[in-house]
Order: structure tokens, then sequence, then C-alpha cells
């Protein structure tokens, strides 16, 4: 049976003005990409790789070209149904974290389907027990300042899956972690996307995180190039 598709990228390209100068961050991108693929996107800093994912994520809108998710142009919806759309069917991990640093990690992770409209018993429900699966939840009531980088990782991770995405965006999900603790938040965003039958895209400058991958994509020169995995 074939394999659900999620995106279909067609002539992408995004540019922006700095000053008289034009930056061409992405330039004429043609990508498909398959439900339950592990994307990496590969590249130096500057190559575009947070720029696609912004596309991919709908946090952004191509200057020229397409970019369909299952089936609709999301450059021809308004800003209600990307809001909803990124709500409901896309998941984020930033190498910052993000964390909200006056919530507790339990609160941050109930934020993130709060605007779901769920019952608040289930919402807590849920998120208590995605910090068990993470292995936090003896760290709920602690605020981010009083968790290490992993930890922190691992509370995006579980704010991340939440509400059940179709897809996981990881911008640099290790970038700020010793090896060790970053092998760990891998297996963990590797696992929490597998129980949810959830694709996984994420930029990355590891070699080693490159090679989890089933599909690496390398970026260059605002180029995107298949190179396998």
């Amino acid at each position: 049976m074939a394999t659900e598709m999620l995106y279909d990228i067609r002539g992408a390209s995004r540019f922006f003005q700095r000053g008289p100068s034009t930056v061409r961050a992405l330039d004429s991108v043609d990508l498909t990409i398959r439900a339950g693929e592990l994307v990496a996107l590969v590249g130096p800093s500057g190559s575009g790789k947070t720029t696609l994912l912004q596309l991919l994520g709908a946090l952004d809108r191509p200057t020229e070209g397409t970019v369909t998710f299952e089936g609709r142009d999301l450059a021809g919806l308004g800003d209600g149904e990307l809001a909803d759309l990124r709500l409901r069917t896309f998941g984020f991990v930033f190498q910052q974290f993000n964390l909200i640093p006056t919530l507790t990690a339990l609160d941050n992770v109930e934020a993130a389907i709060a605007p779901a409209g769920l019952d608040d018993g289930d919402v807590r429900s849920r998120s208590l027990s995605l910090l068990e699966e993470v292995g936090l939840a003896d760290r709920a009531s602690h605020l981010p300042s009083h968790l290490s980088g992993g930890e922190q990782q691992r509370v995006a991770i579980a704010r991340a899956v939440i509400h059940e995405p179709k897809v996981v965006l990881a911008d640099e999900p290790t970038g700020n972690l010793d090896l060790e603790t970053a092998n760990h938040v891998l297996d963990l965003l590797q696992n929490s996307c597998r129980r949810r039958n959830a694709t996984l895209i994420m930029a990355t400058h590891s070699r080693e995180v490159a090679g989890l991958a089933t599909r690496v994509l390398a970026i260059r020169n605002s180029l995107v190039e298949e190179t396998g995995a």
C-alpha cells in the first residue's frame, strides 16, 4: 500500500529584502515528503534549513511557488486556518526550548493544548501522562530555570506531541545539549513520534543526528539536494 503523501512542494522560493539587496534563503525547491518519514535537513548555518522548516510548519509563506500539505496550498489558507493547522497538526521543537519561564513544566505542556477547548481534567491527565513518558513526572511542578537543558528539551517534546500531531518539526533540537544528553533526547523524540505515527523532520548540523534519519536532504546555497540516508 502506498504511503500517504503529506507535502508536495513545487518551485518554492523565499526571498528577503535587506536594504537594496535580495537574500535568497531558498530557491526553487521541489520536494515531496510522505507520512512516516524521518527526514534530516543538513547544511551550514544560513543555508535555509530553518526557512524550509518554517514553510513546512505554516509559519511563513513562500515568495514564489507552492507548499501543499495534504492537498491544500498553505499560502492559500487564511490566518485562522493556518493557526488551527499549527495547533492541531504540527508540533514544534526548538533549539532554545522556548518554554514560558513563569510556568511550571506541567503548565508549559498544558498551555500547548489549552486553545483546543478540551476539558480541564483531560488536559491535566494528558499532560501528566506525557511528562511521565519523557521521564519528568517528578519534575512537573518545577519552573524551567530549575530544570537542566536536557530536561527542558524533554518538556518541549511533551509539549510538541500532546495534541497528537501528524508532523513534528524540530530545529536543531540537540544543538544546546552535550552528546550524552542529546542522544537521550533524540531517542525520546523518535519514540514519541513513532508511538503517534508522526512524521519527524529535523534541521541539524550533527552527522550523528542525520545518521538516524531514513532520508537526508542537504541544503546548500539555498538549494535542496537529496543525499539518501
